[in-house]
C-alpha cells in the first residue's frame, strides 16, 4: 500500500518550509549570510536543525533558494518598469533608480546578494541571476534602439556593463553607517546619470 500524506500534513510541511525561508531571509537582512547559520535559522523559524536539512540538504541550497526568491521579486518589479509606455531612456533610468533605492534601503540583504563572500554554489547562482537582470535592461535597450531613442550598440554587452556598474557602485555605500538619506539620493542620481550617459549619450541628469 502506498503511503499518502494527508492534506493537513502537506500544509504543515509547506508551512515549515516557508517559515525556514522567511527566517533565513530575515537573518540575512539583519546580518548577511554570515549570520544565517543553520542553528540560528532553526531558532528563528521555530523548527529543529534536522527539519531544515529535511528540506535543504546543505546551507548553500537554502541560501540559493532565498536568493532566487528575492531575485524573482526584483525582476518582477523591474519588468513592470521596462514594460511602461514611456521613452526607453526614462524607463532605463527608472529601473536603475528602483534597484539602487531598494538596495540602499536594505543594505545587508543587498550586500549579501551582490558581494558577500559565499560558497561557490551560491556565487554561481548570483552570476546566473545577474544575467536575468541584464535581460531586463537588454529588453529596454533593444526597444529603444528600434524606436530610435537609444544609439545603436551591442545590447548584450551594454546590459551586462550596466548591471556590473550599478551593482559594483553599491558595494561600499551599502554600509548603513556610511550613508545618510542625503548621500543615498546623491549616489542614486550619480548612478542613474552614469548609466544614461553610458548607453544613451545623455549628459544632463534631467534629460530623461
Amino acid at each position: 500500500m502506498t503511503y499518502r500524506r494527508s492534506a493537513l500534513m502537506e500544509e504543515r510541511l509547506a508551512n515549515n518550509r516557508d517559515r525556514i525561508l522567511l527566517a533565513t531571509r530575515k537573518l540575512v537582512s539583519e546580518g548577511g549570510f554570515r549570520d544565517a547559520q543553520i542553528a540560528a535559522v532553526a531558532t528563528t523559524a521555530g523548527v529543529s536543525t534536522g527539519m531544515i536539512y529535511r528540506y535543504f540538504p546543505s546551507k548553500a541550497e537554502l541560501f540559493v533558494e532565498v536568493l532566487s526568491a528575492a531575485v524573482e521579486q526584483e525582476i518582477e518589479i523591474l519588468t513592470e518598469i521596462a514594460n511602461r509606455p514611456s521613452p526607453a531612456p526614462t524607463r532605463l533610468g527608472a529601473a536603475v533608480v528602483s534597484f539602487v533605492r531598494r538596495a540602499l534601503a536594505g543594505p545587508n540583504l543587498a550586500y549579501a546578494f551582490i558581494a558577500e563572500p559565499v560558497d561557490p554554489e551560491v556565487d554561481t547562482a548570483r552570476i546566473r541571476y545577474r544575467k536575468k537582470f541584464g535581460d531586463v535592461f537588454k529588453a529596454i535597450l533593444v526597444d529603444g534602439m528600434e524606436k530610435g531613442e537609444i544609439p545603436q550598440q551591442d545590447a548584450d554587452a551594454s546590459a551586462a556593463c550596466l548591471v556590473g556598474a550599478f551593482t559594483e557602485a553599491l558595494v561600499g555605500p551599502m554600509d548603513p553607517r556610511r550613508t545618510t538619506r542625503a548621500t543615498k539620493e546623491q549616489l542614486t542620481e550619480s548612478i542613474r546619470t552614469f548609466c544614461l550617459r553610458a548607453v544613451c549619450g545623455i549628459w544632463k541628469s534631467d534629460d530623461a
